[in-house]
């Protein structure tokens, strides 16, 4: 890499008379088709798959060995040159294939289908906002209706199981 490299993705700058600047600018932009839009294989994995295709990437796992030893955490992606890596920033995504869901860095780890929201719209409604407050399980009175009251308390641990009300 150069002495000069960008600050978020870390891309090899090219400087006034170097040479072979072709080089450093096709290692930028391959290395920006790994992380842009990135769409990984597998998460979490410590060892290179034995026969990757180009384009293809993976997020390495805590634990890596072999060619990918030394980027834990890193997105690893096979090139027609070898493997390439980018070491992710808080708040990168990357969709995973396998699952369809996508995985988030938290700035420590990647995170598989976490989804934080302050609400959530569907057609411009919200349907979820912050969670309430705990609601009790009706009790006394002096008229009881026990389907009633059962069916209250499956709805309310419905709610406390998801989130939506606190217990």
């Amino acid at each position: 890499m150069s002495q000069e490299d960008s600050a978020r993705l870390s891309l090899p700058l090219l400087a006034a008379g170097q040479a072979q600047k072709e080089w450093w600018h096709n290692e930028a932009l391959t290395l920006l088709d790994i992380a842009v839009q990135a769409a990984v294989e597998d998460i979490d994995r410590d060892a290179p798959p034995s026969a990757p295709a180009p384009g293809q990437c993976w997020i390495v796992g805590s634990a890596p060995t072999g060619a990918w030893a030394g980027h834990a955490g890193a997105i690893a992606g096979w090139t027609a040159g070898g493997w390439r890596f980018v070491a992710p920033r808080a708040g990168w995504r990357a969709h995973h294939r396998a699952s369809g869901k996508d995985a988030v860095y938290d700035g420590t780890a990647w995170e598989l289908g976490v989804v934080r929201a302050a609400r959530v719209l569907v057609e411009g409604t919200q349907v979820l906002g912050a969670r309430g407050s705990a609601i009790t399980v009706p009790s006394g009175g002096t008229t009881i209706d026990v389907e009633c009251r059962a069916v209250l308390e499956t709805i309310l641990i419905a709610m406390r199981k998801h989130g939506l009300i606190a217990s």
